[in-house]
């Protein structure tokens, strides 16, 4: 696995640490993020066009905004390396 580290929060307390990272290899970006709570959890799933909950596997998570340079910097990596 070509895994790379992009960035982490920057206000993080190194418990609780939003997180993103690059696999080169399956050109996805990898994103920790904090659990939404039950109300916004159930308002993502229904403004959402897919039919029902979200699966099993697949999860919804929170990613505070300072981090999008960050997910900038991964969708870079990830196009760059399809130039390869």
């Amino acid at each position: 696995m070509d895994l790379q580290f992009i960035g982490i929060d920057p206000d993080t307390d190194r418990d609780h640490c939003p997180t993103v990272w690059v696999d080169q290899e399956k050109q996805e970006l990898l994103l920790q993020g904090w659990k939404p709570d039950s109300t916004t959890h159930g308002a993502c799933e229904a403004s959402s066009p897919a039919n029902g909950p979200v699966p099993e596997g697949e999860a919804i998570v929170r990613i505070p905004a300072r981090m999008v340079p960050m997910i900038r910097e991964a969708c870079d990596a990830i196009e760059r390396a399809q130039l390869r």
